[in-house]
């Protein structure tokens, strides 16, 4: 079920009316936010369900083991049957095709004529997100960061959470869990502003990324011509407005579902657009992923306290590894290892060079480090190696005959949309949408609310489902 689907705003509308009904109590209001999170996923492919009751059911055993284990043999082997059943699950149905090409182009380069069966397995929607979600908590209770969930129905509801089940943002136990422990009602301001959230997440995605800008980032990377300058860098600023309004756009959507029913979940994102660095861009873009990746990869690696080489290496390892997580194909690779080189560079450089930061340079620095983020972004959109290539030739100004294909209000259209965005990104950088709307007037935020909603009503979206579904 999709958020930008009629169907899912029935759904809503129903949960909400059971959730503040007056005939349930808490007990069975969680469950029935459980089976209405079981509805929500399962509606997608049914069988798909029983991974997640799997991967709660062995959660659940394992973190009930390692709260009352003291020996640290079997705690290891506890954390390392949760560890396995997910990483196994993920394995399988992300990655079995990507290892298994592979492995058969490594053995027929040896002159073998291997040929691999096709298994045709499904994806399951969001499988990256919740396996993450759910081995965050028998990782912290293995290292006693967290106290184990009070009822089985309370760590269920943790891990298949509707609003933040197939896309995030990641929430670790104790942010989420203990939030079921005790009745959770939304206020009247609350509810309003999760309405408000809802709506900008739709607008950003309805709109400005399947409507805007989505069609031309198509057609750029869905070309196998190549393209001259311009058309290489209209098609590659679309996609990133597309993945940033997609993304974003699923995450306000996530909180202000969950806090229309009084829960809160964490940002996701923090205008990443304007990040002076990579190290800026990463607290502000996918912020529960990279906190993850930091408490849960780089950290244990040795982080920054082995001395450069070992830090180098541990960012490394954690930006290629990100890379995998998002697809099974070697451009994600490459676009992780891409990030990881301007981590290190950076690092390189700031140790060298001290910068006082100020509004001239500031944004200068913003606009570099977007730049440089968009040439990431071509092996994250391309499906192909030969595409990137030709891509980013163009875009370096390679390509003198390259062919146009883009129609010219189109790039006027991306490079308006894009240039308000990082506009926007870099006014708001150090405040939030929050503290803005206290600002201005009732009826100017209720003329602006009107507004979204008309244009989300008149878009000629197709109901495409979000971008990190696949992940």
């Amino acid at each position: 079920m999709l958020f930008n689907s009629l169907s899912f705003i029935v759904f809503l509308v129903i949960v909400l009316a059971l959730y503040y009904s007056k005939i349930f109590n808490w007990t069975n209001k969680k469950r029935m936010l459980l089976l209405a999170s079981y509805v929500f996923y399962g509606l997608w492919n049914p069988p798909l369900v029983v991974l997640l009751w799997i991967s709660t059911i062995v959660d659940w055993t394992a973190g009930n083991k390692l709260a009352v284990e003291t020996n640290q043999r079997k705690r290891k082997l506890w954390l390392m049957l949760s560890l396995f059943v997910n990483l196994g699950f993920l394995a399988f149905f992300k990655y079995r095709d990507f290892l298994l090409d592979n492995f058969t182009a490594a053995v027929n380069s040896y002159g073998y004529g291997y040929e691999a069966q096709p298994m045709d397995i499904i994806l399951p929607m969001g499988i990256s997100f919740y396996t993450f979600q759910t081995m965050s908590y028998t990782i912290d209770m293995y290292k006693r960061k967290t106290e184990r969930a009070r009822t089985f129905l309370d760590f269920a509801l943790y891990v298949t959470f509707f609003p933040q089940l197939v896309a995030g943002p990641i929430v670790r136990a104790q942010d989420l869990i203990t939030q079921f422990y005790e009745e959770k009602k939304a206020s009247v301001n609350q509810f309003l502003w999760g309405v408000f959230l809802l709506t900008i997440g739709l607008f950003q995605k309805v709109v400005l990324a399947d409507t805007l800008l989505a069609d031309t980032s198509d057609k750029v990377f869905g070309s196998q011509k190549i393209l001259n300058t311009l058309d290489a860098w209209t098609g590659t600023l679309a996609f990133s407005g597309q993945i940033f309004f997609d993304f974003a756009g699923y995450s306000t959507c996530a909180i202000g579902i969950a806090l229309m029913l009084g829960i809160i979940l964490p940002d996701n994102f923090k205008y990443p657009y304007a990040s002076i660095g990579f190290s800026d861009l990463w607290r502000r873009w996918h912020i529960t992923l990279s906190t993850w990746l930091r408490d849960y990869l780089y950290i244990p690696l040795g982080g920054n306290r082995f001395g450069i080489a070992r830090m180098y290496a541990a960012l490394m390892i954690t930006m290629l590894l990100g890379g995998l997580w998002h697809g099974a194909a070697w451009t994600f690779v490459i676009w992780g290892a891409l990030h990881g080189l301007y981590l290190i560079i950076e690092r390189m450089l700031r140790s060298k060079i001290h910068i006082k930061i100020n509004a001239f340079n500031g944004i200068i620095l913003a606009l570099l480090t977007y730049i440089m983020v968009n040439f990431t972004w071509v092996f994250f959109r391309a499906r192909e190696f030969s595409v990137a290539k030709n891509m980013l030739s163009s875009m370096l100004f390679l390509n003198d005959e390259g062919e146009k294909i883009i129609a010219t209000f189109d790039v006027f259209k991306v490079f308006v949309l894009i240039s308000f965005l990082f506009i926007s990104h870099w006014l708001m950088r150090n405040t939030s949408l929050k503290a803005v709307s206290l600002k201005i007037s009732p009826v100017v935020l209720g003329i602006f609310w009107a507004l979204m909603l008309f244009l989300i009503v008149i878009s000629q979206g197709s109901g495409e489902q979000f971008i990190y579904f696949q992940f």
